[in-house]
């Protein structure tokens, strides 16, 4: 089983927008995020830590603005805690062992998939795309990348 931390030596490659989102717990403008509308087939990883995070098949279009996914790939990975920051309560979601901020979950996604919809920033978020996903480490997760009909 991989080990997934918080690398303070890819902390220090981030963008400033990376940086401001995932160590500052900021959000990234509606409908600029690189990953918003990718369609590959492939897992969603922390920048940070590289833990698995979400699945092509578990992503949809909600218009949002921002990439949406009704599960966690691995659940262990994505921590939940509540935000009450903005006048509002909501519930912020954290990579498990980079402790990088995501993004939330709200409970109007998709009801025939789970009702769940995790809205995240794409500057939270490596991309690996289905081909290359066995040589990175992450093979154990390609019966989750297809997409779904």
């Amino acid at each position: 089983m991989p080990s997934y931390t918080k690398n303070p030596d890819v902390i220090a490659t981030l963008s400033p927008e990376e940086f401001y989102v995932t160590q500052e717990s900021g959000t990234e403008r509606p409908g600029t995020g690189k990953h918003l509308n990718n369609k590959e087939p492939g897992v969603y990883v922390d920048i940070v830590s590289g833990e698995p995070l979400f699945a092509s098949a578990d992503k949809y279009e909600s218009g949002c603005g921002w990439p949406s996914f009704t599960k966690a790939i691995e659940p262990a990975n994505v921590a939940e805690l509540t935000d009450a920051t903005l006048g509002m309560v909501r519930t912020e979601v954290r990579s498990a062992h980079g402790d990088s901020h995501l993004g939330h979950v709200f409970p109007d996604g998709p009801a025939d998939r789970g009702g769940l919809r995790y809205c995240i920033n794409s500057a939270s978020l490596r991309f690996i795309h289905k081909d290359d996903m066995a040589g990175e480490g992450y093979g154990d997760y390609l019966n989750q990348v297809e997409d779904v009909t």
